[in-house]
């Protein structure tokens, strides 16, 4: 384990590299289908049957022979309705109706559409001639015995979801979720159901990492607001630990009530990280800790947030939830990242990295698209509103001079698709 370095600077990409080295990957568990939305898969599937089990109608139509198709009409001899099996094979110079999804008649070679037919008094004529195959799903053209369909390591989406259920596995083999207990600390905070009094303010950093955890694929559970007293803190901590990662709020800078690493060193926990030379969001502690529980010792990884709204939030993106979707065993970790323009010019910390919350938007440029970042006017480290729609972090190095518009700048994407 990496020896203590209280002191140390590190950049945000260090920060992050020695998070990730101590991020372990969870064990696994099995859970019924339609809670494995975002899971990653454990084992390997493969296809143990045919998809489409048989020949069947991609249209509702005629069931035809293609060479008896011309210009005289022809009897219509049934219909075969999706869900119940062709009984008898077609006979030549005769047609059946046929429903979609509905199987193909021995003997049939070609679907014709209902809207390319005129039925009149069980006769009908066509107005298109049809080629072989038209229209019919063959057997197994989707899946067939044996074909290696999602590896292990896989995160399941809806297609995925509906592909292991059309294989019939009702239950899947998954690594487990990690369980983030969630650490406001501060006398100054209170519940969101009580109203703030002189000096006192709601916390808010609780539910939006909480929002933040689930949707990076944890389990976030909620632990009391924690006041600035050591001998409270301590069993709160204790209680927190029995999680596979803590996210703690506030009390890890060097203020004189800022009591969080100083219990954690009490734990026995070894630090890591302890600030980060970004904006917002310097004071960060990251350590481990060895918990006993009976002859079994397991890891936990505490990652200590600024209490500030904003810096919290942003240093979930940029820190934990890397390291949620690496114990998950999710092979992307990281947001995608992307140059970007700037739609106005910005100052750069002279010092730290800043990473300034914006707006993307795509604009219809002389020479193509362009994808214009707008960052928010408000950035304060405090500002729960600099947070609302963000879709992107943009990474201003620091520096003494104004950044004008149109200067090109990396961007991490908040958001799932672009403008």
């Amino acid at each position: 384990m990496e020896t203590p370095q209280n002191d140390a600077l590190r950049t945000p990409t260090e920060a992050l590299q020695v998070i990730l080295a101590h991020a372990e990957r969870l064990g696994t568990q099995s859970v019924l289908l339609p809670q494995a939305l975002g899971r990653v898969l454990a084992e390997d599937i493969q296809s143990d049957r045919l998809l489409p089990p048989w020949d069947n109608s991609a249209m509702d139509g005629y069931a035809v022979r293609s060479q008896d198709i011309g210009a005289a009409p022809l009897p219509v001899c049934g219909t075969i309705a999706a869900g119940h099996p062709a009984t008898e094979a077609l006979a030549p110079g005769t047609v059946l109706r046929i429903m979609t999804g509905a199987p193909m008649p021995l003997g049939a070679d070609a679907v014709i559409m209902r809207e390319d037919a005129d039925e009149q008094d069980g006769q009908v004529r066509f107005s298109r001639v049809p080629v072989p195959s038209q229209h019919i799903r063959r057997a197994g053209e989707d899946l067939r015995p044996g074909d290696q369909m999602l590896p292990r390591g896989t995160t399941l989406g809806p297609g995925e979801i509906g592909l292991c259920a059309a294989l019939g596995r009702l239950v899947l083999h998954v690594t487990k979720k990690p369980l983030v207990s969630v650490v406001a600390t501060g006398d100054e905070l209170v519940p969101p159901d009580r109203l703030p009094e002189a000096g006192q303010i709601v916390n808010s950093n609780s539910y939006a990492l909480a929002a933040q955890i689930a949707e990076a694929g944890g389990e976030a559970r909620l632990v009391p607001i924690v006041p600035d007293d050591p001998v409270v803190m301590r069993a709160a901590f204790a209680d927190a630990l029995t999680a596979d990662v803590v996210v703690s709020t506030g009390g890890v800078s060097v203020g004189q009530f800022d009591y969080v690493r100083q219990i954690l060193r009490e734990l026995g926990a070894v630090e890591c990280v302890a600030k980060v030379a970004m904006k917002p969001g310097k004071p960060i502690s990251v350590s481990v800790l060895t918990v006993r529980c009976g002859a079994v010792e397991r890891r936990v990884l505490w990652l200590g947030l600024p209490g500030n709204p904003a810096s919290s939030m942003v240093s979930f993106e940029l820190f934990v939830r890397p390291a949620l979707r690496a114990m998950a065993g999710h092979a992307q970790i990281a947001r995608p990242e992307l140059w970007v323009t700037l739609a106005r010019e910005v100052t750069p910390d002279r010092q730290r990295l800043h990473f300034a919350r914006a707006r993307l938007v795509r604009r219809e440029e002389p020479h193509g698209l362009v994808l214009w970042a707008e960052p928010l006017a408000h950035q304060g480290s405090g500002m729960l509103r600099s947070m609302l729609a963000v879709s992107a972090l943009l990474h201003i190095p620091p520096g003494t001079q104004v950044l004008p518009a149109g200067t090109q700048v990396r961007a991490t994407l908040l958001c799932q698709g672009l403008p």
